[in-house]
């Protein structure tokens, strides 16, 4: 027998939903519950209504992390969307076996009842079996689906190899940059690296990180606890790997890298403009990389998340991540909303633009 229910937080779950979430974080840390937890207390901070969409099909389980959101769009259509956002490199739902069509027709179910006019999953691996069991489930449950690009993925194969082995496969304009800029440091001598994994330094860790991040290229943090919680949460579970290069005493570099199941996730990258041109960052990866092959032993290290063309020097394969649109047919304002989604498309075809699926459809859920 098939059983459906929507639960409110994440707090006392049954064991069976543990089970799924511990399954399922074997594929990504993305997929785990201290993911989820560190995520809905620093950018939610008690203020999200969470949708938990669970199923149970005789010994097999499935959830589904979910947030009811009142869009800004015209209408204000109200959307249910995964609980992610620009931190989150993959999202999907968590389950134990394989996913059937009873099962993911029962973990959406509820989604019905909760009177949206559109939901949003993203970004999904597009090659999982739940990928399709989704949009399955969806078109069966009556609503109207489309899909989505998000963004690519480089990562890459260790297949075993030694850290030698690796640089060796490097292209020669990138190992001969770490070369030189390498030797170019332990003659000034005045550089120091560092990896933290756990421990009292992680809050130096933290306040390292900040200072760098700060003084880096980048935009200001939109969520200030988040980073700092993931930083505890991952050395908690002994997943944290932390790289500094100080010079002159001063954080200079900071990599935040996650190691869980065999698998290294290079998630944070920043540096002090003022050491941009002695390359302390390339240096670290360098570092970084040579410490997840041959001591961590990892199979797979993945820069998770774009395209930018200095990934496929360290990297050998890529994929992508895309979405899933869907609209409710049943209510007025998401009927409006499909027929503007799918009658812009139509239009485009018309006009004989190429690639209609490949551009996100707006729910102002990732502005920033």
């Amino acid at each position: 027998m098939t059983q459906s229910r929507c639960l409110a937080d994440l707090k006392a779950l049954p064991e069976s939903l543990l089970n799924a979430f511990s399954s399922a974080a074997k594929q990504s840390i993305f997929y785990s519950l201290p993911w989820f937890r560190n995520y809905l207390v620093t950018i939610e901070k008690g203020n999200c209504d969470l949708r938990l969409l669970t199923a149970s099909e005789g010994n097999q389980d499935a959830a589904l992390v979910m947030l009811a959101k009142q869009s800004d769009l015209p209408l204000s259509p109200r959307i249910l969307i995964g609980a992610q956002n620009y931190y989150s490199c993959l999202f999907g739902p968590v389950y134990t076996g394989q996913p059937t069509d009873n099962l993911f027709d029962a973990l959406l179910a509820p989604a019905k009842q909760e009177r949206v006019d559109m939901l949003d999953l993203h970004p999904l691996d597009r090659e999982s079996a739940s990928y399709g069991a989704l949009q399955g489930a969806l078109r069966r449950g009556g609503w109207w689906v489309d899909e989505y690009f998000c963004f690519g993925n480089w990562y890459l194969h260790v297949e075993g190899r030694s850290y030698t082995q690796y640089y060796d496969s490097l292209p020669s304009k990138l190992k001969n940059t770490l070369k030189r800029k390498k030797k170019a440091l332990d003659q000034a001598g005045n550089t120091r690296f560092e990896i933290i994994q756990s421990g009292p330094d992680v809050e130096r860790a933290i306040a390292d990180y900040i200072r760098i991040y700060n003084a880096s290229w980048k935009v200001p943090e939109p969520y200030q606890d988040f980073m700092p919680g993931l930083f505890r949460t991952c050395a908690e579970h002994g997943w944290l790997r932390a790289g500094f290069a100080y010079v002159d005493g001063e954080p200079a570099a900071a990599q935040i890298w996650i190691v869980h199941d065999r698998q290294a996730l290079i998630y944070k990258l920043a540096y002090d403009e003022r050491f941009g041109k002695l390359s302390v960052g390339s240096i670290l990866t360098a570092m970084l990389m040579e410490y997840v092959i041959d001591q961590d032993h990892v199979e797979i290290v993945d820069y998770l998340t774009g395209d930018e063309p200095y990934k496929r020097d360290w990297m050998s394969h890529r994929r992508e991540r895309w979405g899933i649109i869907a609209y409710n047919p049943r209510s007025m304002v998401g009927l409006i909303h499909a027929a503007a989604h799918f009658g812009g498309k139509w239009l485009k075809s018309l006009r004989g633009d190429k690639d209609t699926s490949a551009s996100p459809p707006k729910t102002n859920e990732d502005d920033n």
